[in-house]
This record gives C-alpha cells, sequence and structure tokens, in this order.
C-alpha cells in the first residue's frame, strides 16, 4: 500500500490523539470516504501540502533529505550525545 506523507501524518496525528492504531484511522477515514458516493479525485486537489498548512502557522519546513525524522531517531541521538 502506498500511502502520500501528508496522509500518514495526518493519520499518525489523528490516532495519537484519539488513542486509535492507524490502521483504525486509515479505516474509519475511508469508511467516511466512501459513505460521501463516488470516488473525487478532484478533492483530493483541493487539500494543501503539509508544507502549505505549516506555513500558516509561520512553520517553514526544511528541503527533504529522504530521511523521516521521528522520536525514535531523536531519542537515539539524544542518547548518542549524552543529552
Amino acid at each position: 500500500m502506498d500511502i502520500a506523507d501528508d496522509v500518514l501524518f495526518a493519520a499518525k496525528e489523528i490516532a495519537q490523539r484519539e488513542k486509535k492504531s492507524i490502521g483504525q484511522v486509515m479505516s474509519d477515514l475511508a469508511r467516511k470516504a466512501f459513505a460521501m458516493g463516488s470516488y473525487q479525485p478532484d478533492l483530493v486537489q483541493t487539500v494543501p501540502h503539509v508544507s502549505e498548512r505549516l506555513a500558516q502557522y509561520g512553520i517553514q519546513p526544511l528541503p527533504s533529505r529522504g530521511v523521516v525524522v521521528s522520536n525514535e531517531l531523536i531519542e537515539r541521538l539524544r542518547d548518542a550525545e549524552g543529552v
């Protein structure tokens, strides 16, 4: 399954907030979309990219380096530095 990074990011945020698994959140969102009727690819075009949404809050993301910075990675780096 190929899930866009911004969609996965949003699903993780919802899952954490609602204390659900990402799979449960994705299933719930898919069910809601299917309940709307037929697939509407035009709706996908209206969703702003993650960097555009962050820019609304004054956050300018750095260019991608092809690596996802997770909390686990940050903890490993902190441990390696002794922080």
